[in-house]
């Protein structure tokens, strides 16, 4: 398998993501700014996401890009181009539901030759990870009933350990006012 990477080029205001090799959870953290950047692009008219050259797609990976789409048709009323020229690729966002949110185009020729620039690698903590497969989950859940039945136990999961999380903060900071108040009777 080819570790994966994306790769992105952008002209006169439409961007063409390409996703090689492995797309996993690493990328998402690189992705999700991307997108950010992209759609406060002012000149930002149209995406194609070329899947053409994936080898495997996270669910993760999956959930960011129906994010995109769905923010793509609520902010600009555009459907994503998504190209999966791979039949196992293919089957995998059918059964997801992504016919209904990108046109998905199964042949084609070579878009024109852009200089592609390979999207830097940004790093996440743990917490930042966590919360983006939570809404990333949660966003394929909303696509379909199955993807809601596939998905449901792993999000109650991710919400416990976020509260759980979230809890043990709220005992530090308890801890640190206590340390405070320690402090202030000397």
């Amino acid at each position: 398998m080819t570790a994966g990477k994306i790769q992105f080029a952008e002209n006169e205001g439409t961007y063409v993501l390409k996703f090689l090799g492995e797309i996993r959870l690493t990328l998402c953290s690189s992705l999700e700014s991307f997108l950010d950047n992209m759609f406060n692009d002012p000149d930002f008219s149209s995406v194609i996401i070329n899947l053409s050259e994936t080898s495997t797609i996270d669910s993760t990976s999956l959930g960011i890009l129906a994010k995109l789409s769905i923010q793509a048709k609520k902010r600009f009323n555009l459907v994503p181009i998504l190209i999966s020229t791979k039949d196992d690729i293919t089957r995998i966002l059918l059964s997801m539901g992504f016919d209904s949110v990108f046109v998905l185009v199964r042949e084609f020729d070579e878009l024109i030759e852009l200089p592609m620039n390979d999207l830097p690698c940004e790093s996440s903590t743990e917490p930042a990870t966590q919360e983006r497969v939570l809404n990333a989950h949660k966003v394929l859940m909303s696509l379909n009933e199955d993807n809601r039945k596939a998905f449901s136990k792993l999000v109650e999961q991710l919400e416990k350990g976020q509260t759980s999380r979230d809890e043990d903060d709220e005992g530090e900071d308890d801890d640190k006012d206590d340390d405070k108040d320690d402090n202030s009777d000397s």
